[in-house]
């Protein structure tokens, strides 16, 4: 509600030129390795037909929902914390946080999908794997659900003026609930338990069933064996970097939700930009643990970026430079893993 908007104004570090600096330079660095990273994701396994795996769709799929928050939240967020008034309008004050809302449910979501795939194929030794049909369906559901999850965001929304004093207005665009703020407070809870709570714990219990299986199965020299073991070792911390960059960010709020009075706090919108700004490292985080950690990615990476080839492709490539069959070679000739 704007009557509540004045509690923003109090104590307000991010009016300090150092700070402002601060937060423009970690504001940028992010949005940059946001864009970098995950758009770099989505051309490799557009490129090389070898990582069109089912697994690395789901991948993708959280490479667009984090490129969203990149592209299209951040820079406003940024602006909107300088300024500490709404600067676009009123169309975009109802799109944005609901982009921004479906983008998390998206990136939860399809978390919990590839959680729950691997153990099924690991746990119960399900050879069958989803279809590259059913993995566009479940795709297409995410984005569906994620929208209705987050829709109260744009519709409970209020874009108007508060006035500071008799010559001096702001644009503000803040919530506002039907009846009691009560409403509000319900509705953030319950995000918190299906964008982060709930979730965390369904993979949490699914990659540590995956782990001890994996453990106690033989044959721990086998290729398939230790590739599965690598894989599920990246994809859990993934999880791992999402748990721990986002749960400032939702404690804060559930404090703000459970008691108002924290918004009247010292430095608060300090606070909550700070504990943003650690939410949405996750949103960069994803293609370095590829790179780092997945063989496959770490070729695709180096070879788009021409800074590396393997001596053996090297020699293939000198010979046939020419030809589009060399850029699928890049990868297709490399090791191939479950991502």
């Amino acid at each position: 509600n704007l009557d509540g908007y004045n509690s923003l104004e109090l104590d307000d570090s991010t009016k300090l030129v150092g700070v402002q600096v601060v937060l423009i330079l970690a504001y940028s660095t992010i949005i940059l390795f946001g864009v970098t990273g995950n758009s770099l994701v989505i051309y490799v396994v557009y490129k090389f037909k070898n990582l069109r795996t089912v697994t690395n769709f789901f991948i993708v799929n959280l490479a667009v929902a984090d490129l969203l928050v990149s592209m299209l939240c951040l820079p406003f967020t940024l602006v909107y914390t300088l300024y500490g008034e709404w600067k676009f309008g009123q169309v975009l004050c109802f799109m944005l946080p609901c982009a921004q809302g479906m983008a998390v449910h998206v990136s939860t979501i399809t978390m919990n999908v590839i959680a729950l795939d691997r153990h099924r194929s690991i746990v119960y030794h399900m050879e069958t794997k989803i279809s590259k049909d059913l993995c566009a369906v479940v795709i297409a559901i995410t984005w569906a659900v994620s929208a209705l999850l987050a829709s109260p965001l744009a519709i409970f929304r209020e874009y108007g003026t508060f006035d500071l004093s008799p010559d001096t207005s702001i644009q503000v665009c803040t919530e506002k609930w039907p009846g009691s703020s009560m409403n509000g407070s319900i509705y953030s809870i319950s995000a918190f338990l299906v964008q982060y709570g709930l979730p965390l714990v369904i993979i949490s219990v699914a990659y540590i069933r995956i782990w001890n299986k994996l453990k106690k199965t033989s044959g721990g020299r086998n290729d398939r064996h230790q590739r599965r073991k690598k894989t599920t070792k990246m994809l859990l911390t993934m999880v791992v970097v999402f748990a721990v960059s986002w749960l400032p960010f939702y404690a804060f709020q559930l404090a703000v939700d459970i008691d108002s009075t924290v918004l009247y706090m010292e430095d608060f919108k300090l606070l909550y930009t700070v504990f943003h700004i650690m939410a949405m490292c996750s949103t960069f985080v994803n293609p370095i643990l590829y790179g780092w950690m997945n063989n496959n990615y770490r070729t695709a990476f180096l070879s788009v970026c021409k800074c590396y080839q393997p001596f053996s492709l090297r020699l293939r490539c000198s010979k046939r430079r020419e030809t589009q069959k060399v850029e699928d070679k890049v990868c297709t000739d490399c090791k191939s893993t479950d991502v």
